[in-house]
């Protein structure tokens, strides 16, 4: 098992249990680049210098400084840093580095998804603390409550989401969480967007949409295509062969539709997808200033003759 990213205890009034959290993502990405010179094809490195050095001989190498030379400043006037050194940053008098305190318990539809930030995997830190740690774990299942406190790691105290793992009887889960002005204000974004009015039959078809093409999520059926594509360029330029490039998409035109009919074909289709596999070519939005409807909305379906996009080049 790997090594545990925070130890501590975890505090509910006066019940105190000590905890291990571990990462719950790892990076799983197979191409990994390194900063190459154009001309001389070696590899660039970075090194630590005196910004005066830079100053007073610009065309020079300068020194690199040492890392144990290397303290954290604040500049609190125009030139001029209070030195803070790493023993003093460990000594910080933060109860949460040593304790997250639950201060409160929601529910968990009550959790706006844009505020959770990272996962972590949370178990008892020995068999002794296991009693405690599995009441309290069942106790939020049968609630379906997180309990909210505070933790100090990673140079800052974040807001902590503590819940049962769901599909698992034993463990807990904990999301670190973005505090409110890390959020942009969405009316900004939000407020421009005029009101439209809803047509009844639109919206229902709309739901039927929605629920024939609602299934259980599993995140097997997702991977990483920009990935995929990148390995597919390394692999050509080892193997000196072509470089596979994107490709315009083939333009869509034919028979202008109104919302309503795109609605309808797309619920037909996705009738008829599990019976044949296949899946009629999407109906794209688009102005048709020749056949707006009265909403001024047009969708643009793909002539059949010309449904088929060219094949992208492959390695």
């Amino acid at each position: 098992m790997a090594r545990p990213y925070w130890s501590g205890h975890i505090q509910i009034s006066l019940v105190s249990f000590g905890v291990k959290l571990f990462v719950a993502t790892e990076a799983k990405g197979e191409i990994r680049f390194h900063q190459i010179s154009r001309s001389t094809g070696e590899r660039v490195r970075h090194q630590k210098v005196l910004a005066s050095a830079l100053e007073d001989a610009p065309g020079e190498a300068a020194a690199p400084v040492e890392k144990d030379e290397i303290v954290k400043g604040y500049e609190y006037t125009k030139g001029q840093y209070v030195i803070i050194e790493p023993s003093e940053i460990a000594n910080l008098r933060v109860p949460s580095k040593h304790t997250v305190e639950i201060q409160q318990f929601v529910s968990l539809d009550e959790l706006p998804p844009e505020y959770l930030e990272k996962p972590y995997f949370v178990v008892p830190e020995n068999d002794i603390q296991g009693e405690a740690f599995a009441v309290v774990r069942a106790a939020l299942a049968q609630s379906k409550k997180a309990g909210l406190g505070k933790i100090a790691f990673s140079g800052r105290e974040h807001i902590l989401a503590i819940t049962a793992a769901p599909g698992d009887e034993r463990g807990m889960m904990a999301y670190s969480m973005r505090y409110q002005e890390e959020l942009r204000k969405p009316a900004e974004y939000f407020s421009d967007i005029k009101k439209v009015a809803i047509d009844k039959d639109s919206l229902d078809l709309a739901e039927t949409l929605i629920k024939k093409r609602t299934a259980k999520f599993d995140p097997a059926k997702f991977t990483d295509g920009y990935e995929v594509a990148l390995k597919e360029l390394v692999d050509a330029k080892i193997k000196h062969l072509p470089i596979p490039k994107d490709e315009e998409p083939a333009p869509q035109r034919g028979q202008v539709v109104n919302l309503m009919d795109a609605l309808r074909q797309s619920v037909q289709g996705s009738e008829a997808a599990p019976a044949t596999g296949k899946k009629k070519p999407p109906v794209s939005v688009k102005e048709a200033p020749a056949a707006k409807t009265a909403k001024g909305i047009a969708l643009v379906k793909s002539a059949k003759s010309e449904a088929k996009a060219p094949r992208r080049k492959s390695a």
